[in-house]
């Protein structure tokens, strides 16, 4: 018995599916059997269960729904660029059920109440898991640290001034320390500014051809480096943001190694597109950290294929088309992600056979929810029925048209790119569905 997209049942099959488990995909076809927003079942072959609704995956992959440990959703304060409902209808039509928001909003996240203010307004927009960072500093100026005791329990998983560093070694250090004891991390912006001064790309042959301030790698390796050292000295469990340079991945890579409670991600942009991409002065391409050289690229792709870098996460950071028409010195930092994150993957790491899609698959849902131990992620009989259907060999050229953010500023507009979500899956409910990619019905 066939069903509708429009009126999903509470019990139903989805068949004729490739399933994703442990880090792998089935040659064979399965089969996921969900009711009332849990998975009853999964399995290879045909389902035990006779007599219910079935959705016909048509031999697409079933993966557990993605996870993005960096976002930004705008709100409060900018939301003409996102808000939390626009954003989370921009992860469902990524395969995204679950997303880690930054707290560098006007007014920042940083107390209590703003913190359950982020988690009020993603229930209600009830298309993802809105899981909010609080600042480290009041403002994120930097200054005074936060109650973290507080923001955790309305619901904080993380502390962070992202989109700034935390200049003052003693307060990221005691922050460390308080984290520990919570049992969160802290997720650092790496730059050393007193190093990148007032660059706006990466430093090298293009920023000089291009007649643009360059932003150099030390600013990040030195910040990294000063990171992993205070992690090591206090036990803290450190989370390196959006990694771009071969020296910062090859320090995460050895402190993991001498037993250093560090884990990182690395952002689609970084391990697809190099420095040269901004060579006719496009703000589309300007983000922190900026576009590095093929040799960073190719370092942060074997990061992702060895283990030194935990998982992808988009670094999402809508802006108005008014400000990303700005020169390219004035623009703001930053580009969307969430719509072509498994695309990008698909493309420039499976397709290039940097790794397999059962790896890329786990680099984007369970991989990111290990590190911060959120029970998502997985297939199995029991866990909550977040998923996604995921065609890897759709092929679709990026337009405005397939972007659900409110902003429009992606660097892959106009690229054609292979893989797409069909459809996204929040506790069994349906929360996105491509016509183009799975059918009507």
């Amino acid at each position: 018995m066939q069903w509708s997209w429009k009126r999903i049942p509470a019990e139903y099959l989805v068949t004729n599916v490739k399933i994703y488990q442990g880090a792998k995909i089935s040659r064979r076809l399965g089969f996921l059997h969900v009711k009332k927003g849990r998975i009853e079942q999964v399995g290879v072959g045909a389902p035990s269960r006779e007599g219910l609704p079935v959705l016909d995956g048509r031999g697409m992959v079933c993966a557990p729904g993605l996870i993005d440990l960096h976002v930004h959703f705008r709100e409060p304060g900018q939301e003409e660029k996102e808000t939390i409902a626009s954003g989370s209808l921009a992860a469902a039509c990524g395969g995204f059920t679950s997303v880690v928001s930054m707290p560098n909003t006007e007014p920042a996240i940083d107390h209590s109440g703003m913190v359950k203010y982020v988690v009020d307004r993603g229930k209600e927009a009830g298309l993802c898991r809105v899981f909010p960072t609080g600042a480290i500093s009041k403002g994120r100026q930097g200054e005074q640290m936060c109650e973290f005791g507080d923001m955790v329990a309305a619901g904080a998983v993380g502390f962070t001034d992202d989109g700034s560093p935390v200049a003052n070694g003693a307060l990221m250090a005691n922050a460390l320390k308080f984290a520990r004891m919570l049992g969160v991390p802290i997720i650092s912006h790496a730059e050393d500014l007193s190093i990148v001064g007032n660059g706006v790309m990466h430093g090298g042959y293009w920023s000089a051809r291009l007649g643009l301030a360059g932003m150099a790698r030390a600013g990040e390796d030195a910040a990294t480096f000063r990171e992993i050292e205070l992690a090591r000295a206090t036990g803290g469990h450190l989370h390196v943001a959006h990694v771009s340079t071969r020296g910062a991945v090859a320090m995460i890579r050895r402190a993991k190694e001498e037993g250093v409670h560090v884990t990182a991600e690395a952002t689609p942009h970084h391990f697809s597109l190099d420095h040269s991409r901004c060579r006719d002065y496009s703000p589309l391409f300007k983000m922190n950290p900026p576009l590095r050289e093929p040799e960073d690229i190719e370092a942060v792709a074997e990061g992702l294929t060895d283990g030194a870098l935990d998982c992808i996460a988009t670094d999402h950071a809508p802006h108005t088309a008014t400000q990303k028409e700005y020169q390219f010195d004035q623009a703001p930092f930053g580009v969307l992600g969430l719509e072509t994150a498994f695309a990008v993957g698909v493309t420039y790491l499976v397709k290039n056979k940097v790794m397999d899609l059962g790896r890329l698959i786990g680099l984007m849902s369970e991989r990111p929810a290990g590190v911060l131990g959120l029970p998502y992620g997985r297939l199995e009989e029991g866990a909550v029925a977040d998923f996604t259907l995921l065609d890897p060999d759709h092929t679709w050229t990026v337009s405005v048209d397939h972007l659900q953010s409110r902003s429009r500023n992606s660097s892959y507009l106009g690229e054609e790119l292979t893989g797409k979500a069909g459809a996204t899956f929040l506790r069994g409910r349906l929360t996105w569905h491509d016509e183009d990619v799975i059918g009507a019905e």
